[in-house]
């Protein structure tokens, strides 16, 4: 099985936390795209925006489950467009929120986005999560 790593990839911080997650992932037993990883940040050539938005969108279509970063005050937009994206063709999300700042997620994220994840609050609870996606 394939998971589709989404989350915020502008800064080192966010990029290593992107990466523990595909560690996870990894010891858990799948296989994963990280798109700052298996795509670059910066594109080979020509116009960038459509070349992400081309190679992410068939990642996406050629995954089995998604993993979503969603911390931070509101979601990064273009991981909320890959969620959508993701539902509309019918993969499970698991997003993980652990950012300390905030007590409570459901109150901090958009009920769209709430209502078509399973939401873990720890990288334990997304490692039992990923256990259950395996079976």
């Amino acid at each position: 099985m394939k998971i589709y790593i989404a989350g915020p990839l502008f800064n080192a911080g966010e990029r290593w936390h992107l990466e523990n997650i595909d560690r996870v992932c990894h010891e858990a037993g799948f296989e994963t795209y990280l798109p700052h990883r298996d795509a670059g940040l910066v594109p080979p050539s020509g116009d960038g925006n459509e070349f992400f938005f081309n190679e992410d969108r068939k990642q996406l279509n050629d995954c089995d489950l998604v993993v979503a970063v969603l911390n931070g005050m509101t979601t990064d937009p273009g991981t909320a467009w890959e969620i959508g994206y993701a539902h509309a063709i019918k993969r499970p999300i698991i997003a993980i929120y652990d950012d300390k700042r905030i007590a409570d997620p459901k109150a901090n994220i958009n009920p769209m986005i709430y209502c078509s994840v399973e939401l873990c609050k720890t990288v334990e609870e997304l490692k039992e999560k990923l256990k259950t996606m395996k079976q």
